[in-house]
Parts: C-alpha cells; structure tokens; sequence
C-alpha cells in the first residue's frame, strides 16, 4: 500500500503549511499528491502551481468536476499538465452532485453515467491525438449540430507526451464504481471503509468483467482518502471529524438524494444516517455532528493513540486500496507515514 497527500479543496484561503506538506510528500518519496474542487478553489492552478517544486510524486486531481469543463478542455488540460510535470499527471475526474453541478455550473445533472462514458471518451480521443475529434453522442456532440453551420471537426495541435494518460473517477454508488472498473484506470472513493469492501468488490467485478474493460482487478489503482487523528482520547479525535462527515452524510443534496448518504445506510448506519440528514437540513449543525457515531467514524478513519493506529492498519493493509491519501501539515505526514511505512 503506497502513500498519497490529499490536499483537498480551500475553505477561506489556501491550507496552511500546505507547500511545505508537498515538499516533505516529495522528499518522503509518496506515490501522489492530490487536490480537489467544489465551488471555490479549483483543482488544477494550486496542481501545477504547486507541483512545479516537486520531483518525485505523481499529480493527481481529487477530483475535477466535469460539469466545470468541456470534455475537449479537461483534455486540454491533462495534456498540458503531463507535459509540465513531465509524464506525472493523473486526471481525477467526477460528476459531483446536482446542487454544485445545477447550482454552481448551470448544467444539467440528468444521466451521470452516459454523460460520464461519453466524456471519458472524448477525452482519451483528445490525448491520443489519433485523427479528428467528433462525437456523436447526445451530451457533447462534436461538432457542434446547430449554431452559425460553421463548426468543423479539429485535431490537437499539441501533441501529447504520453497517448494514454491514467484517469480515475471519483464514485460511490454501484453502477458508478463499476462504471469506474470498466473505463477508467483508476478509482477515487471518498468514503471508504476496509470492514465493508463486499459491497465494492462486487461492483467492481461487474465492470472489469464487461467486454470493453480497459484493466484487470490486478492492474486497476484504488486511490482512498483516510482521515487520520494521532490523539490519545479517541472521543477527542472523533470530535475532529463529526463536522465533516455531518456535512457530507447530512448536508449534501437533499432528503432522498444524497448519494453520500447512502454510504452509512450499506454500512449497516441507516437510523443515524437519517438522524444526521434531518437535524442538518432542519438547521441543527451541531446537533448533527453529535449523532455521528464514533464506531462509524472509526470505520473509516484511523484515530486514536499510535498503538490504536498501528493496530487497525491491518485491516487497511489487507484491503483493496492500492494507495491512502492523507492530509495535514509537514510534521503530521512524517508522522503518519513513520506509522503507515514504518
């Protein structure tokens, strides 16, 4: 199991410590490191940014939201990164869900899985620079079927450094995390659990064994974000996460279309789930983040005193998950990767 620093979205302004965090990643020699978007900051500026003093780890997006960008400019994108970083690029790609892309983008958030396929493909077509770019799905049709009759089909003119660049989707539900194994090299759970994998690796197992998989289950990468909390009281630690997980189990979409929801609910969590969901949309943050049960928390996450931690990274070692993403400033990764590699 290899190492990855996730260095998620900015609240108010860019995390602290964050540069001096990637060097340390670089220096420790960590698979990746990763950034993300919601409807702030967004993932590839602070990517290349920050990835141009670094040497040795991949550069990951966690994810890039696809309604933010037309299929042609996140290859645009992808390419221009792995030519800057010098064959280093993964690109994470993600639906998000319907408040961000309705809300924030103005997209319609209708048939993620065809849209998903279709954008996906366009995209390997942009990298692989292997003739004229059309499309003749009904997402993103290429060339344009309207407008001034003046669209015509175009090739790159950037030629890519490499033709098949590694892209990995960011999923949760069933047909998405099989969608992933069919099509995409990689895949970027957010909430990931080693005590529940049946339920993915039988999803997972539908997609590789579609004709079209491009990997087998051997060759796939798993890419999980882990919260990690080195305290002595494991209530203590926990109170770190309960606002986060409220947020994502409670916050996130609305009652009947939270897909984050339905992480809890698999895992056997479907009364505090819903008890997390009506105290949050009903305005009761706090309330909310008090009904995350530490148990769950702990599925999930590794907290707790560094004998706790050394402990239960069995479970995670023996896990699907090819690479833990971690996050924290310069001290805590040397921490934790002396716990996690050590």
């Amino acid at each position: 199991m290899k190492l990855g620093l996730n260095t998620g979205y900015w609240g108010q302004g860019p995390p602290a410590g964050v540069t001096e965090a990637i060097a340390e990643a670089d220096r420790l020699e960590f698979d990746s490191i990763w950034t993300a978007e919601a409807y702030g900051s967004d993932a590839l500026t602070p990517l290349a940014w920050w990835g141009s003093s670094t040497k040795n780890v991949r550069l990951g997006t966690a994810i890039m939201q696809m309604s933010a960008r037309q299929p042609t400019a996140a290859a645009m994108a992808a390419v221009t990164m792995d030519h800057l970083s010098g064959g280093r690029f993964i690109l994470g790609l993600g639906v998000s869900g319907p408040q961000v892309v309705e809300g924030w983008y103005g997209q319609p958030f209708a048939k993620p899985l065809s849209r998903t396929r279709e954008y996906v493909k366009i995209v390997r077509d942009v990298i692989a620079r292997d003739g004229l770019i059309t499309n003749d799905g009904p997402h993103y049709p290429l060339p344009f079927p309207g407008g001034t009759g003046l669209a015509k089909s175009l090739k790159p003119t950037l030629h890519p450094l490499r033709k098949d660049i590694p892209i990995f989707l960011g999923a949760e539900g069933p047909k998405n995390v099989a969608l992933a194994a069919e099509i995409c090299d990689g895949w970027l759970p957010m909430f990931y659990s080693p005590h529940h994998e049946a339920f993915y690796r039988e999803a997972l197992a539908e997609g590789f064994a579609r004709e079209t998989a491009r990997r087998t289950a051997d060759s796939f990468e798993i890419t999980a974000t882990v919260p990690v909390i080195i305290h002595d009281d494991v209530e203590a630690a926990a109170d770190f996460l309960r606002p986060m997980y409220a947020l994502y189990f409670g916050g996130m979409g609305a009652r009947g279309a939270n897909f984050h929801n339905d992480v809890p609910v698999r895992m056997g969590y479907a009364d505090a789930a819903k008890e997390i969901q009506d105290l949050y949309l009903d305005g009761k943050k706090s309330e909310a983040a008090a009904a995350v049960p530490t148990a769950l928390i702990e599925q999930m996450s590794l907290i707790g005193s560094e004998d706790k931690i050394r402990y239960e990274l069995d479970a995670w070692r023996e896990s699907m998950i090819t690479t833990m993403l971690i996050g924290g400033d310069a001290p805590l990764i040397n921490r934790v990767a002396q716990l996690i590699l050590g």
